[in-house]
């Protein structure tokens, strides 16, 4: 079997090796180099505070382990004491005399050899705590790398956001200058130049607010990959992502993808290991109605109480063997209430597992309506752009032969405006979706990236 702790180096260490990331620092230096979504999600696998805290839990794990599998090993019991007496202290016999020094000292093997089934319950339960504490650590690991995925998602999203929106206060500011170059050669009413000067200054708070987000998104990000940003870092963390969002194809068959997640999500196994443990906390509840039966073997020192002259260093040894067998016959019905708890508690885990499942079933459900809704969003959106690009230069032409109204190339760049916000935010949309969904299947969170 592999020691626990191989198999917890090989769990960190399959995860990591999906990406071919370089080795990352905690510092500054790296944050600044160019980061793809692998690249992340690797720096996450390293030094993510969540994922190393539900390392060190897994670490603790193994020392329940260890402790509940003690029983099933033989006990190496050693015992000595010296010992010293007043000699008016001490009963002797008319004419014999009593050390008032003595010693002994020995060693015990023992090693039950039946106790109603505790020892194989035992054995059992710790295989069953080793599964559970990688069940539990691989959804930590899952729901810390979706959290990174999302978050480098957001990023780019803030950042598309900035550009977009600088590209309308250009936009529009160009059309502020224009109305007030026409104003001064007396083609256009003040009016044209004021309606300018509004659309300039409605749409600079939008601008404002995007790049707020980009700034929150970034130091979002770097927290959750376990960065610890210099103090001389304000505002602007120097983040730059190499990934983009796009409509990678996802196909997935709802009952396919259900039976999936029941079989894979690591909180069922968890729950299922519960389950087991519960079970055999029944077997370890009743094994007090049996009789326990262990075998002994030991050597044993001392020193000769009445063998002539009397002194320390004459010694007497020897061996000793044998068998020991206990029975509480009766223990006021102690051993019926443990019992009674571990059945009600075993009942309640498999409440709990049926639940989760049921929850389990919900989550994926409502991931794929999400990610079926993203994707219908964005295919909307496909043409929209382009449209909103025609529209504007058609309203400029009609407002430059007379056809056509300010009014008109105002609305034109509002629409394009949020043509290109909505693309985006679909975009983002969607690769959210389908990383929530791939977590609700239960896919691995690195191997599962595009």
């Amino acid at each position: 079997m592999k020691p626990f702790t191989s198999l917890l180096l090989s769990l960190s260490l399959g995860l990591a090796i999906h990406g071919n990331a370089r080795a990352q620092t905690n510092d500054a230096g790296p944050i600044s180099q160019p980061l793809s979504l692998i690249d992340c999600l690797n720096i996450a696998l390293q030094q993510s505070p969540t994922i190393k805290d539900a390392r060190s839990d897994l670490q603790a794990q193994h020392g329940v382990v260890i402790s509940t599998r003690a029983v099933a090993l033989p006990q190496v019991t050693a015992t000595g004491q010296y010992k010293y007496a007043d000699r008016g202290g001490i009963e002797s016999f008319p004419g014999t005399s009593v050390p008032n020094r003595d010693w002994n000292s020995g060693i015990v093997i023992s090693q039950d050899i039946y106790d109603g089934g505790r020892t194989i319950a035992a054995v059992r339960s710790a295989g069953a705590i080793k599964r559970q504490a990688i069940a539990n650590y691989n959804t930590t690991v899952a729901d810390a790398l979706l959290a990174v995925r999302v978050a480098y998602y957001d990023v780019l999203l803030d950042s598309q956001q900035v550009t977009v929106h600088e590209a309308s206060v250009n936009l529009l500011q160009k059309e502020l200058e224009d109305q007030q170059n026409r104003y001064n050669a007396g083609t256009v009413p003040k009016f044209n130049v004021l309606r300018a000067e509004v659309a300039v200054a409605n749409e600079r708070p939008n601008l404002i607010r995007a790049r707020n987000d980009y700034r929150i998104a970034k130091n979002n990000l770097s927290n959750l990959l376990g960065y610890n940003l210099p103090h001389d870092i304000w505002e602007d963390v120097p983040m730059q992502l190499t990934d983009t969002l796009d409509a990678t194809p996802y196909q997935v068959n709802l009952p396919d993808a259900i039976q999936q997640a029941l079989s894979r999500r690591s909180e069922l196994e968890s729950l299922r290991e519960a389950e087991r443990l519960q079970r055999l906390n029944i077997t370890d509840a009743r094994s007090t109605y049996q009789p326990t039966v262990s075998l002994f073997a030991g050597y044993n020192w001392f020193n000769a109480q009445f063998t002539a002259p009397v002194t320390l260093d004459h010694d007497i040894r020897g061996w000793n063997a044998g068998a020991q067998l206990s029975w509480n016959i009766f223990d006021g019905l102690a051993t019926h209430g443990k019992v009674v708890q571990a059945k009600a508690l075993h009942d309640k885990s498999q409440t709990d597992l049926a639940n989760e499942s049921r929850q389990v079933e919900l989550e994926v459900r409502t991931a794929y309506s999400q990610f079926i809704e993203a994707r219908e969003v964005l295919d909307s959106q496909e043409k929209v752009q382009e449209e909103a690009d025609e529209a504007l230069r058609e309203a400029k032409t009609r407002a430059e032969a007379g056809t056509g109204t300010q009014l008109d190339v105002l609305d034109a760049e509002t629409s394009l405006t949020q043509a290109r916000t909505t693309q985006i935010q679909a975009l983002h949309d969607y690769d959210t979706a389908r990383s929530k969904l791939q977590r609700a299947i239960g896919e691995d969170m690195v191997a599962g990236t595009k």
